[in-house]
């Protein structure tokens, strides 16, 4: 008998040996220095995204460096912070289908570039359609593939 899939909010409230401070990986180090490394809980990511308002945005970087700063090391893991705010977001969309009125806002999560993601749920579409609802104007990436959120920077708020 196979176990059943893990739902995302299963995933998203897993801490297994989480939070982690390690020495940043040689292999790391050449993009992201010497230091310390913090791997999150992917709720510590989840709890920084909800903190962001209405009409408001953030970048990965930001939630990056914030973790970093509260958990007095110098870099938070690029890797597992990316998958962590997945999570968040394919949690918050289980949530709604399961009649949660409050869901994390990840879709005010973009790229240090004004980019979208194009691995949250609905392959960035569901993003564009809550954006817009909140004011923002989406355009055209650079790549002409993946859109972004004019004037983002006027929009970032700060963690």
């Amino acid at each position: 008998m196979s176990k059943a899939a893990k739902s995302w909010r299963e995933k998203l409230e897993k801490n297994v040996g989480l939070p982690r401070i390690v020495d940043i990986p040689k292999k790391m180090e050449r993009r992201l220095g010497k230091g310390k490394l913090l791997v999150p809980k992917p709720l510590d990511v989840d709890a920084l995204i909800r903190k962001v308002n209405q009409g408001k945005l953030v970048t990965q970087e930001q939630i990056r460096e914030k973790l970093a700063k509260d958990f007095k090391v110098d870099v938070t893991c690029p890797i597992t912070t990316g998958i962590f705010i997945r999570i968040a977001a394919e949690a918050a969309e289980e949530d709604l289908r399961n009649g949660r009125k409050q869901i994390t806002p990840y879709w005010r999560v973009i790229k240090g570039d004004g980019s979208l993601n194009e691995k949250f749920p609905g392959e960035g579409e569901i993003q564009v359609s809550r954006l817009k609802e909140e004011g923002h104007c989406i355009e055209p990436g650079k790549d002409k593939k993946t859109p972004r959120v004019k004037d983002f920077k006027k929009h970032l708020q700060k963690l």
